[in-house]
């Protein structure tokens, strides 16, 4: 007690500390209460055994953690569809270490609003997908049991943090993967990897048992192979569960209803602050312009449109992902306190022990700690404040050009799938390999705005990658324009 006062900056004599002490007592018996009671969790519906870790052999790309058949109820939407779970989502029963050495050993005792609805729908999953470590990387190469290769080229990237999800998608292992976006996380590996991965507006799909970052910029949604599988699953994921605070107004729909309807007549405007980037490269930028070309010969109206607010959004997100990460998942245990809804007691207990190994936490996690725990110790959370303030003027500028368009397109990443650090590369190098392809995504989940990577050639034998952004809710109106353009070539030969 002596210490609890002491950090809480007040000084008392060991008297009155015992004084307080005693009084204290009075609430103890509330706490054992708790504790004799059964946690309030979910039912876990369907069988299922913990799997296995597969061997190298099997697994070349590193892209799954761990393999585990469990078959839905056989019937629905998703009935003979194989899908692969991000290793952030709680699936009971089948570990769970979200690429964390520190949270290695923890399986779930709970079901993911997300696994439940998948498997409802006749989905078989059939395992969870590595991402990096606790998600902090745009790259590949965080994971603790070593990088994640790019399903095109070895050696190479497949993008971060949802990396094995989108791997195991391009490579056909699976029909559907589930991945999370806080700062790109969905669309980073789509865009290195050459998938259809759509960020939807957030809190359209429960984040209910996933691990989160930062409530106010977490998201779920679907990596897949096609763009037809994308929108099925969205169907089935997308809607209010009454767990998720994140979760305000959810509007559905039937997103499959998009499919062939074509881009005639829809008012698209391509970006200009979204291309030109210092780090851009030529091939993407041409790419994504040829892709807005092809648009309208396929009957949709483009044209250039400035967002200059578009330049600042990344700056815009990084006090609320940063402090917000280092208050909410690092001294919050990853659920934090102050929101109603499913607490995943079982996770908070086990990633607690962070503290304990703390060096084993990966560098892009440290730095990300480092900046985070700076600012709220010497400017109070002020800028955490501020960055949410401007959010609504960020917010606002992309909706004033929703009022002219209806979707913006801009490159998904200024660049291709870039080389993996060797495990001795020099620090800046590392940080560098996970966090510099995020100018053009990370804006969109600060504004919450449903956004989809969409494969728009090939150049060097790696993807590259148009972004699809749309108004709140209207995911319906991207999948439109996305199911066009996939219809009309190849991508992989465009």
């Amino acid at each position: 007690m002596e210490d609890i006062v002491a950090d809480l900056g007040m000084s008392m004599s060991s008297e009155r500390v015992a004084e307080f002490l005693a009084a204290m007592e009075g609430n103890f018996p509330a706490y054992d209460l708790i504790e004799s009671l059964p946690d309030e969790k979910p039912e876990v519906k369907y069988p299922r055994t913990p799997g296995h870790r597969p061997l190298p052999e099997d697994n070349p790309h590193n892209a799954w953690y761990v393999k585990s058949e469990i078959k839905g109820s056989g019937k629905g939407k998703l009935a003979g569809k194989t899908v692969a779970v991000k290793d952030n989502v709680c699936v009971a029963g089948v570990p769970m270490m979200n690429g964390a050495s520190t949270l290695e050993g923890y399986t779930p005792d709970i079901d993911a609003t997300v696994v439940t609805r998948m498997l409802d729908e006749g989905a078989t999953i059939k395992g969870k997908a590595h991402c990096e470590y606790f998600c902090l990387s745009g790259g590949s190469h965080t994971n603790a049991t070593g990088p994640v290769h790019n399903p095109h080229k070895m050696g190479y990237s497949a993008g971060g943090s949802s990396s094995g999800s989108a791997v195991l998608a391009a490579l056909g292992e699976v029909d559907m993967a589930i991945g999370g976006d806080q700062g790109g996380s969905i669309r980073l590996p789509s865009s290195f990897s050459g998938t259809y991965g759509m960020k939807p507006t957030h809190g359209l799909v429960p984040y209910t048992g996933a691990m989160p970052i930062e409530s106010t910029i977490d998201h779920l949604g679907p990596i897949t192979g096609t763009v037809a599988d994308n929108a099925l699953l969205l169907e089935v994921l997308a809607g209010a569960d009454g767990l998720d605070p994140r979760q305000y107004s959810v509007k559905t729909d039937d997103y499959t209803k998009a499919l062939g309807k074509g881009a005639d007549g829809l008012k698209i405007g391509v970006v200009s602050e979204g291309f030109g980037h210092a780090n851009s490269e030529a091939d993407v930028d041409a790419s994504v312009k040829a892709a807005a070309d092809r648009l309208a010969k396929l009957g949709a109206k483009v044209s250039d449109v400035s967002i200059p607010m578009h330049l600042a959004g990344a700056a815009i997100w990084t006090p609320i992902a940063l402090e917000g990460l280092q208050w909410q998942m690092m001294h919050g245990n990853a659920m934090g306190m102050n929101w109603k809804g499913l607490y995943t007691t079982s996770l908070l207990d086990a990633h607690a022990n962070w503290r304990d190994r703390a060096d084993e936490l990966s560098d892009s996690l440290k730095i990300s700690m480092f900046v985070g725990e700076y600012f709220i110790r010497h400017y109070r959370g002020h800028f955490y404040a501020k960055a949410q303030n401007l959010a609504r003027r960020l917010t606002a500028a992309y909706d004033a050009a929703l009022g002219e368009y209806d979707l913006l397109l801009m490159p998904t990443t200024p660049m291709k799938a870039t080389p993996l650090p060797e495990a001795d590369a020099p620090l800046g190098l590392y940080l560098q390999r996970a966090f510099e392809m995020l100018a053009n995504t990370a804006p969109f989940d600060t504004t919450g705005h449903p956004a989809m990577a969409v494969p728009c050639g090939m150049n060097d034998g790696l993807p590259t990658s148009a972004m699809l952004i749309g108004r709140h809710y209207d995911e319906l109106t991207i999948y439109q324009v996305a199911d066009a353009f996939a219809s009309s070539a190849d991508w992989k030969k465009i």
